[in-house]
């Protein structure tokens, strides 16, 4: 995180708080449309799905979503973001390239976000600021690109350039991703189509689609609003234990933005962490290092007083 774990303004963040985003009556970018758009696309496909009923389509269905989301939580977020674990390059580029057909960006995009939400959790600099209301934290902030430049990358250095994620941007293969994601994705659904049909595209696209859209988001809303606390993070990070059956881990947040360099996030043996099931599996095959964990001393200081 660099600079920006060091950063110490969080009461004139709260002072400077104005009154909630204009969401629909405001200047939309081409960046908005397009995502929106894809979003519009996913849930449409959706819909159409019980026209195309096929057993066949729903376990392709199945099996796209569970291997799509778990390189977003594996890759994406423990592994890219927070430096939980190492992986040689070629399997890091191998779940990195993985997670582009979860729909949910490039990496150098989605790293970026979900850092300065760490950084300026619950603030107006949050990107998905669970103070501006359930359904922006949980969806409309992905389509106002403006809110995330002007509240925070901009006060940042380099005049509004993501400036938090130099790591992904020196490496060739995150630039290219982020400039041929379209492509990447457009082909993959095409061979979706030719292989299976409108029923592989309207179940493996769209239902499989909407609903890892809506469970990844979640953790952005629900897990900032609903739930259980078991360490002084002093934010609105939540346990919320069923959605952990469904997002592979990630709604052990509250344990999450405890100790966010963790690999685990289920830090009990009864929380269910399939993320943390598969680094251990990589790591006994001696592909994944550096396995990080929360010490001793870390949970002491986290732990509420008694």
């Amino acid at each position: 995180m660099g600079d920006a774990a060091k950063y110490d303004g969080s009461s004139q963040i709260k002072s400077e708080r104005k009154e909630k985003r204009a969401f629909f009556l405001r200047q939309w970018t081409q960046f908005d449309v397009e995502k929106a758009s894809a979003v519009v696309v996913v849930h449409l496909l959706c819909l159409v799905a019980p026209f195309y009923f096929k057993w066949e389509a729903i376990l392709f269905s199945w099996i796209l979503t569970m291997v799509t989301n778990i390189c977003i939580t594996f890759s994406y977020h423990r592994n890219l973001t927070h430096r939980s674990f190492k992986l040689p390059k070629w399997l890091e580029y191998l779940f990195a390239y993985t997670a582009l057909f979860a729909l949910q960006g490039h990496p150098i995009d989605w790293v970026s976000t979900h850092r300065f939400h760490h950084q300026f959790t619950d603030s107006d600099r949050d990107p998905h600021s669970p103070m501006e209301g359930f359904w922006f934290s949980h969806v409309l902030w992905i389509f106002d690109s403006d809110y995330i430049r002007e509240k925070v990358a901009k006060r940042l250095q380099n005049c509004g350039r993501r400036n938090n994620v130099m790591d992904l941007k020196q490496q060739w293969f995150y630039r290219f991703l982020g400039k041929t994601m379209g492509l990447h994705i457009s082909a993959f659904w095409t061979l979706i189509y030719l292989w299976g049909g409108l029923p592989y595209l309207t179940w493996g696209v769209g239902v499989g689609g909407v609903l890892a859209y809506h469970l990844t988001w979640l953790i952005n809303s629900a897990c900032h609003i609903w739930g259980s606390q078991a360490w002084n993070t002093k934010d609105t990070s939540r346990n919320v234990w069923w959605l952990g059956l469904f997002t592979f881990g990630e709604s052990w947040h509250n344990n999450h933005h405890a100790f966010e360099g963790s690999a685990r996030h289920g830090l009990e043996w009864y929380q269910v962490d399939v993320t943390w099931y598969l680094i251990r599996f990589f790591q006994a095959l001696g592909l994944a290092t550096n396995v990080k964990l929360p010490t001793d001393a870390q949970k002491r200081k986290m732990a509420f007083a008694r």
